[in-house]
């Protein structure tokens, strides 16, 4: 089968992050998009080739990998291939709390956004869509993207944290606190302690080095290791402690204590089938 004839390869799915209708990744060899719209903003970044598009009567070439497509809702727009080898795309649709429609002119005008920085923060969004649980992480790495979407749209600029940064750092940290096994949303925080959820997350990492969803992750870690020492089972533990799942646990705990959570509640010693299974990678 030749590269011009490949089937395309695509996965979508809805994460449960406010304001992301869906996350779509393509690779695309010889499609071509007839004209539509969409209800939501299609925020796109490219990972391969290049792609020619149409957009309110205006054709556009994308083909730079560190530059951002964003086409508007309601704006007619289609797309295909360029080259034989096709093109990568990831895709978030995006709802219009987001982003408000009042935007869409102006990113009707100038759809392809030359910007590294703003390709890094949706290339590092869509690493924490790809890994169920990280709900929090999610929610936070959309609100820095869209801050940035917003710099070009209309010029916003941050407020950098003043006098305030460790006194909102410290009421943000006692509601983590309080809800570390249930988590607490960055919409419920700022809520609560009526900051921009933004300005929260850069209040909180000048004040303890880290940002809110990692010192969420910390908690739960430290959590499940007394429960472990107290025989509870990983699976039980995982889900009691705020983890998606066993092993969503596994993922953290092996990076924060260097075992799995297993081993770490045998004291350390390796079990039958955790022998088997480096012994099935060593032969390989």
């Amino acid at each position: 089968m030749t590269a011009h004839h490949r089937p395309p390869t695509v996965s979508a799915w809805r994460p449960p992050v406010p304001g992301i209708a869906e996350v779509f990744h393509a690779h695309f060899t010889d499609h071509a998009y007839p004209a539509h719209t969409h209800d939501t903003w299609d925020l796109m970044i490219l990972d391969d080739g290049a792609v020619d598009f149409g957009l309110d009567r205006r054709r556009h070439a994308a083909a730079d990998l560190s530059a951002v497509l964003l086409l508007p809702p309601g704006v007619r727009h289609d797309g295909r291939t360029v080259t034989a080898a096709g093109f990568r795309k990831r895709v978030l649709y995006l709802d219009t709390t987001v982003l408000p429609e009042r935007l869409i002119g102006k990113a009707a005008d100038a759809p392809i956004l030359a910007d590294p920085l703003l390709r890094d923060r949706i290339h590092r969004l869509h690493a924490a869509l790809g890994h169920p649980g990280e709900v929090v992480e999610g929610e936070s790495r959309l609100f820095f993207v869209a801050e940035r979407l917003r710099f070009h749209l209309e010029a916003f600029r941050h407020r950098e944290p003043g006098r305030e940064a460790h006194r909102l750092a410290v009421e943000l940290r006692e509601l983590l606190d309080a809800r570390v096994r249930v988590g607490l949303s960055l919409r419920e925080a700022a809520a609560v302690l009526h900051s921009h959820p933004t300005h929260l997350i850069r209040c909180f990492t000048r004040t303890y080095g880290l940002p809110p969803h990692t010192y969420l992750t910390g908690k739960r870690i430290d959590l499940a290791r007394r429960l472990l020492l107290s025989g509870q089972r990983p699976a039980d533990v995982a889900t009691s402690v705020g983890f998606h799942d066993q092993a969503h646990l596994n993922r953290h705990f092996t990076r924060h204590v260097g075992i799995t959570p297993a081993r770490y509640a045998s004291g350390g010693h390796v079990s039958r089938r955790d022998a088997r299974q480096a012994s099935r990678g060593n032969r390989h």
